[in-house]
């Protein structure tokens, strides 16, 4: 299938119908599918619907909107009109069907495209592998003995699948980076508040943010600009005004001033994830290494802060039914349950001072790159990594180096990079800016794709 922006192109043009593109995903999805196990639902007959609904626009003769007829799906916490929202957990199977579309599907909707499925998770967005034990765990599709990353792991190896070329995600802790760089495809975190979360299930409300992934940067960047919206229906949606990404794209990274961000960054990525970020930094002309302020502590707020949220959203099913919930998650909501109120009300104290700090970093940078995830993809089952000669646990570990940039609200463009001697692995690299700034990421990652270092590889399945 044509990449994203290829696609609305081609279907704007008559060379190929919005039916025709859907009937060619589907194929994809069927024949994929049994091995990635990156979706938990199909939506195609509402799919054919907006299919024939965009033809038949074009047959009278009808502008057609950005994305028109380019399929997508969505993780499996996003509402869709008339489905359960399962957001990985089989507790949620017993909840009513929602009433409305997430305001997000509703967006995608509105630009033309085309809703194909749901797509695998970690239960309730808590974990950074997707090794979801009911609904089965979603394979990475470059090596399916590894894992796709997660929370939003089933969005990151659908488009690394070629299943669909739009996909949109969830990322509190890092759960949009790293499926985007485990899997190698282009992953968008927004700035926090910039989107609206109306109609998703949340994780924790006070660092969720939600975003798209895509198989290349002009499709990232028409799937964020169809995303943007005011919603005054949603409180945590702090954007007053679309400001489009899309005609800042060929403006390159001329008069931008980047940096590599060292310290607790280096010392937490092994080799390769070193090598990616530092072509990255040479591409970009860097020649400067920068200290981003108290990762390590907020990285351990951004944990008590997810915990303690998550285990009180939760509490009432943890008090009666904790058995049904995923046993790889269970205990970190229980432990949230307990955590004491002062070590909340302390992490969000120091979050308002770390806030301050990393706003102030920006006023001397434009631009930010780091690693997105300290190693490749990692077998399905791995517990321990060793990371520079230090054991550490698999799962939290994935989110070492993407968790002190979301608590600081941060947008991060990922750019999917291939290391040499990782057996065909990707591992991508955060491009950072400062709050409300997604365009100059987007403009320093061009340059990462204009020189060939950055692009989705197709699977071999």
């Amino acid at each position: 299938m044509p990449r994203a922006h290829e696609l609305a192109r081609a279907i704007a043009d008559g060379e190929i119908s919005a039916t025709e593109a859907l009937q060619s995903c589907i194929a994809r999805i069927e024949a994929t599918d049994g091995r990635v196990n990156a979706f938990t639902g199909q939506s195609f007959a509402r799919a054919a619907a907006e299919a024939g609904a965009v033809d038949a626009r074009r047959a009278r003769g009808e502008p057609l909107p950005p994305l028109a007829g380019v399929p997508y799906a969505v993780k499996n916490l996003f509402d869709i009109e008339g489905e359960v929202t399962l957001a990985g957990s089989r507790i949620n199977c017993g909840h009513p069907a929602a009433a409305a579309d997430a305001f997000l599907v509703q967006r995608m909707q509105a630009a033309g495209a085309v809703l194909v499925g749901s797509l695998n998770m970690d239960e309730y967005a808590y974990g950074f592998t997707t090794e979801n034990t009911q609904y089965g765990p979603c394979h990475n599709p470059h090596d399916l003995s590894r894992i796709a990353g997660g929370s939003s792991g089933g969005s990151g190896a659908a488009v690394a699948a070629g299943q669909v070329p739009l996909a949109l995600g969830s990322d509190t802790n890092g759960s949009i980076r790293v499926p985007s760089s485990l899997c190698g495809v282009w992953g968008l975190k927004p700035t926090f508040g910039r989107l609206s979360r109306r109609g998703s299930y949340p994780f924790v409300h006070s660092i969720d943010h939600l975003g798209p992934f895509a198989d290349s940067l002009d499709g990232l960047a028409l799937a964020y600009d169809a995303l943007q919206s005011p919603d005054p229906l949603d409180p945590g949606c702090h954007a007053r005004r679309v400001e489009p990404v899309m005609p800042q794209l060929g403006q390159g990274a001329e008069g931008l001033r980047v940096g590599l961000l060292g310290g607790y960054f280096h010392d937490n990525a092994t080799a390769p994830a070193r090598e990616v970020v530092k072509a990255a930094a040479r591409a970009l002309d860097v020649i400067e290494i920068v200290e981003w302020p108290d990762p390590a502590m907020a990285r351990a707020a951004a944990f008590i802060t997810s915990a303690s949220e998550g285990g009180a959203l939760h509490l009432d099913d943890l008090r009666t039914r904790p058995e049904d919930f995923e046993p790889l998650s269970v205990d970190r909501f229980i432990a949230g349950a307990l955590q004491p109120a002062a070590w909340y009300l302390r992490a969000q104290r120091f979050r308002r001072l770390y806030r301050e700090k990393v706003h102030a970093l920006f006023q001397h940078w434009d631009v930010l790159l780091a690693p997105a995830t300290p190693v490749c993809a990692p077998v399905i089952g791995t517990e321990w990594l060793n990371i520079n000669g230090q054991q550490q646990p698999c799962r939290p570990s994935m989110g070492l180096l993407t968790q002190p940039i979301s608590f600081a609200g941060c947008p991060v463009v990922a750019a999917p990079l291939w290391p040499r001697d990782t057996d065909g692995l990707p591992l991508g690299v955060q491009v950072i800016a400062a709050p409300w700034r997604e365009d100059l990421a987007l403009r320093a990652a061009r340059v990462l794709e204009q020189q060939g270092l950055a692009f989705l590889k197709e699977a071999a399945l």
